[in-house]
């Protein structure tokens, strides 16, 4: 099974020599799982000719909001909404998460509330999950249709699922703790109150659940369903 992974983001230059992009990161994990994988970087004006180029798809996090003016974000969402009227199986992380929900008639916004860094718990159906989030944008109204599948107190929309087609999640599951460290270390300074990146900081280290977010793509890819 070839899934398309759709890169909205650059990593940070000072980063990606160690890690790569976003799309390698998520390339890992699938090709890991027995997946083919092939990557568009739609945040520079690439894109695949339609849904049919992948028999899946990912779109990937970004520094970028879903509601900003840039000139690839409505061929993007319009190529959401051409794969899910393919009934291709596509997942969303973070940006991808908003993204998805924007394009389907949902709002994304900044959120007042502010940055949510570094190790959050979710509670999810089959019980709370621990992932490490970055990001201060949220989906605050879900696309009609959307059904709630996981939340916190900071993050109301934190995963949604689209009948058995979509699935998308607002944290991070690719992100390890070195990765996440990296972040707050290089990228945070000046953009993420202090306090939350020390917060974030004292966390590393904690047992995660993000591998475990990871097998729930795998199970919604080859059987459409998370469990």
């Amino acid at each position: 099974m070839k899934i398309g992974i759709l890169q909205t983001g650059l990593v940070p230059d000072s980063l990606s020599a160690r890690w790569g992009q976003y799309s390698d990161m998520f390339g890992a994990l699938l090709t890991s799982r027995g997946f083919d994988t092939e990557a568009w970087s739609v945040v520079e004006n690439e894109f695949p000719p339609g849904p049919e180029a992948a028999d899946g798809w990912l779109i990937t996090g970004s520094r970028h909001g879903a509601y900003e003016d840039h000139a690839w974000i409505p061929p993007l969402e319009e190529l959401i909404r051409d794969i899910h009227a393919s009934d291709r199986p596509l997942v969303g992380v973070c940006f991808g998460h908003q993204i998805i929900a924007q394009a389907l008639g949902g709002t994304v916004e900044k959120y007042p509330g502010g940055w949510a860094v570094g190790a959050h718990t979710y509670e999810f159906g089959d019980g709370p999950k621990t992932i490490n989030a970055w990001h201060q944008d949220q989906v605050v109204a879900r696309p009609e249709g959307a059904q709630l599948v996981a939340t916190n107190p900071f993050c109301e929309n934190a995963a949604l699922l689209y009948g058995d087609s979509i699935y998308t999640v607002q944290a991070h599951p690719e992100f390890d703790d070195a990765f996440t460290q990296a972040l707050i270390d290089e990228r945070g300074p000046g953009i993420v109150p202090d306090a939350l990146l020390e917060g974030a900081r004292a966390k590393l280290g904690a047992p995660s659940d993000r591998l475990s977010v990871i097998d729930q793509f795998e199970r919604f890819f080859r059987t459409r369903r998370l469990t």
